[in-house]
């Protein structure tokens, strides 16, 4: 029977990537790239090959293979696996690049920073600290080429061929028998006596100095250059004296070193050391010394480097949120590390923990995912947000807290382009309607309109052609003014989704209403709209071939050219934290609707200036819902940009001398996109007579022309709207006359009134004829 020898290389369950890397180790050791068979993970395999007649290097090798088997440390470089044959040595390592190397790529790169060399040292040295001060051993073998770095930028401490135990008498040494490694040994190795005072520690804290001068200076040429500091940093100069000085007694102890560069203004005393001593000690840290480490990190993440935050943060991070109940604050720094992750590491490791996260309870978790939303929301695939992300969202259209129902809508601009059918026209637009018609805050109302007119080109036709007419009509009718300005753009941002009888017999009537509303900004976007539906009916009007092309998108299922644009209008609404409404909510947190002042907005020279109108708000009215001028100073608030409702919507106004046709007004709408682009004004085929004057430039109660009062300062402000069913259906929505009812309502209290006082008088007259009673006399009705 014959019998084959197994080759151990080839069942080895590791592979060997041929080619060796350049910047390894010392002597005979190679390094290679590898990876593991059964997974493909990456890992570092040093490779000896024993060759006849180097019995000592052998032995030189099979020690160190022993010593890095055994010695575990986080600094250390870290051993997995290992294979002895009687013509290899193989010893498989976590993947690591030759320190030399990493340095050249990252100064290439323009990326090395003195944060990451002074973490750098930090291990280094504490690896050093742990072999010296709790082993009892002398590496001895410290140089650039002893050091190695990991894929998360952290220095590990190899090269343990030479090592030997500092409680012998120092015989039998192990010989390096490399002339390159001569250089880094001190001056007193030369000194054979013995006579030489020295700690166990001196030796390997010479080589540190030399280790500190080439990762600043590069590779060191001779022992005389040690001399000269070159580019080290001058707060590490006085310590990197100590450490190359002739006397071997004076060298600090390696714990004595960290703490001297630890002192404060010292090298090692930043944040992005103290970052990573946190985070190697955060298991045993208590939880309110956690939740602040997370509060202050990310404003550290920027400085730090791009691997050190995807491969030692992050995981971090994780953790801590699935086992440590980190809670929201872990949310901002993870997103702001999920920007260094490619398309597949974000879905792998980010996107399980948010849709984990949204089905929190916890307010602040959710307020916070809403607002980072814009974030995360490209990794999102549609099954995902309808069955597991979208049916936690829309509790917050419910929620008590008024900040909370406004993200709500706000998220439903990034939500919309992935939701069904069934959960974009049913299940949104009841919560839209209850919203729009209930909700006790204005600014939320305000929003609602705003966020159902920038998703309307994703509705169907059907739910289009019922919900849009009828609910920006509804907010026309609201008390808040720029909810009315809202149902005033609404009506313009959707323009090509109303058929011509629609803007004929619907629309139209509802804003010339508004042409007599209490708040100018009201009435300036009525008009200009006004202006420019007219000009659509005109054109079609004069050229009836156009009504098909005017009206291909009424019926579309959904309109490609707006739906493009979601994108834009995404970032618009939903940039910042806090937003005007969240201000306005917390300068008024009482929902009961009160008559105050609005502020006067500015007016441009020559124009009359409003009387102060009293108008019912809900919270009050602010000077930011005003329209603003277009030479207002737009640095006047640092949040501008978080805004909804003031600069975008204010920016609208155009001055009523840039005249353009028809077709290129809409058109602008549609290149953009956006509401924030200025309606323009609307002329008509021919110039009017030289002299005419529109409408709204007669100063119509005025006696004398000299008058400058505003003629519908007078008019009084619209009464708070009742409450209105949850549906969006036809009944519901073409109800939307509601003074009938409150005349009728007022009208019966007056009687009641009168009644009451009818009664009180006669019961008076009945008193005063029957006089005083007299005492003892017994009343008899």
């Amino acid at each position: 029977m014959w019998f084959f020898a197994r080759d151990p290389v080839r069942d080895f369950p590791f592979e060997l990537i041929p080619e060796p890397l350049e910047g390894g180790p010392p002597g005979p050791w190679a390094l290679h790239r590898g990876r593991k068979k059964a997974t493909g993970s990456l890992v570092s395999i040093f490779v000896y090959d024993v060759k006849p007649g180097a019995e000592d290097q052998t032995q030189v090798a099979k020690a160190a293979f022993k010593r890095l088997k055994t010695l575990r440390h986080p600094n250390i470089l870290a051993y997995i696996d290992g294979l002895e044959t009687e013509k290899c040595l193989h010893v498989v390592t976590e993947a690591v690049t030759p320190l030399g190397v990493y340095l050249k790529a990252r100064v290439e790169a323009g990326d090395l920073k003195e944060l990451e060399i002074s973490w750098g040292l930090h291990q280094i040295v504490k690896a050093l600290s742990f072999l010296v001060n709790d082993c009892s051993l002398i590496h001895n073998n410290v140089c650039m080429a002893a050091v190695f770095v990991d894929r998360a930028g952290e220095w590990k401490l190899g090269g343990l061929d030479y090592m030997y135990s500092a409680q012998g008498n120092g015989e039998g040494l192990p010989r390096k028998g490399i002339p390159g490694l001569e250089q880094y040994d001190p001056p007193e190795s030369a000194d054979s006596s013995g006579r030489v005072v020295k700690e166990k520690w001196s030796a390997d804290m010479w080589r540190l100095g030399c280790l500190i001068w080439e990762v600043f200076n590069g590779s060191l040429p001779r022992a005389a250059a040690l001399r000269n500091p070159g580019k080290i940093p001058k707060s590490l100069v006085p310590h990197y004296c100590e450490l190359v000085g002739a006397n071997p007694k004076v060298r600090p102890n390696p714990a004595r070193f960290l703490q001297n560069c630890r002192a404060p203004g010292g090298f090692m005393s930043n944040r992005f050391v103290e970052t990573n001593l946190f985070l190697e000690e955060i298991q045993i840290k208590e939880p309110a010394e956690k939740q602040k480490f997370f509060q202050e990190l990310s404003k550290s993440l920027d400085s730090f480097p791009e691997d050190f935050c995807r491969h030692k943060v992050l995981p971090q991070l994780l953790t801590a949120f699935e086992f440590g109940n980190a809670g929201a604050v872990v949310l901002t720094p993870l997103f702001k590390v999920g920007k260094f992750l490619s398309a597949e590491e974000y879905q792998q490791k980010i996107i399980p923990v948010v849709v984990k996260m949204f089905s929190s309870t916890d307010r602040a978790m959710r307020i916070r995912l809403l607002q980072q939303m814009e974030q995360f929301i490209q990794y999102l695939d549609e099954p995902t947000v309808n069955t597991q992300i979208f049916p936690h969202v829309v509790h917050g259209f419910l929620d008590t807290n008024p900040a909370i129902r406004e993200q709500t809508v706000k998220s439903m601009l990034l939500l919309a382009p992935k939701l069904n059918e069934a959960n974009l026209n049913v299940e949104l637009m009841k919560h839209f309607a209850r919203l729009q018609a209930k909700d006790d805050q204005g600014p939320i109302r305000c929003n609602t309109t705003v966020c159902l007119g920038k998703i309307g080109s994703y509705l169907g036709a059907s739910t289009r052609h019922r919900v849009l007419t009828s609910a920006f009509s509804r907010a026309t009718k609201d008390p808040f003014a720029p909810s009315r300005v809202a149902g005033v753009l609404g009506f313009a941002a959707t323009h090509n989704l109303y058929s011509m009888n629609d803007c004929a017999h619907k629309i139209l009537p509802v804003l010339c209403g508004l042409t007599v509303d209490p708040e100018k900004s009201v009435r300036d976007q009525a008009f200009k709209a006004i202006r420019s539906f007219l000009s659509k009916l005109e054109s079609v009007s004069e050229d009836p071939t156009q009504l098909a092309e005017v009206e291909k998108d009424v019926h579309a299922a959904s309109s490609p050219g707006m739906g493009g644009a979601a994108a834009s209008w995404a970032g618009w609404a939903v940039t910042g934290v806090s937003s005007l409404t969240s201000k306005l909510i917390r300068a008024h947190p009482t929902a009961t609707p009160a008559e105050t002042n609005v502020p006067q907005r500015p007016m441009p020279e020559g124009l009359p200036a409003p009387a102060p109108t009293p108008v019912p708000a809900t919270p009050t009215t602010s000077g930011h819902w005003e329209t603003q001028e277009e030479d207002k100073d737009t640095a006047e608030d640092s949040s501008a940009a978080d805004r909804w409702d003031d600069e975008d919507w204010g920016s609208l106004e155009v001055s009523s001398r840039d005249h353009k046709s028809p077709e290129a007004d809409w058109s602008s709408w549609e290149a953009e996109g956006s509401w924030d682009q200025g309606w323009q004004e609307q002329s008509s085929p021919e110039r009017p007579p030289e002299g005419t004057r529109m409408a709204s430039e007669y100063n119509w109660d005025a006696p004398e022309p000299n008058d400058k009062g505003d003629p519908f300062a007078s008019l009084s402000a619209r009464p708070s709207p009742q409450p209105r069913p949850d549906s969006w259906g036809e009944d519901s929505w073409e109800g939307l006359e509601t003074e009938s009812r409150q005349v009728k309502a007022e009208l019966a209290r007056k009687k009641r009134e009168e009644r009451r006082r009818e009664m009180e008088a006669k019961r008076a007259e009945k008193k005063a004829a029957k006089g005083p009673m007299k005492l003892g006399a017994r009343k008899l009705d």
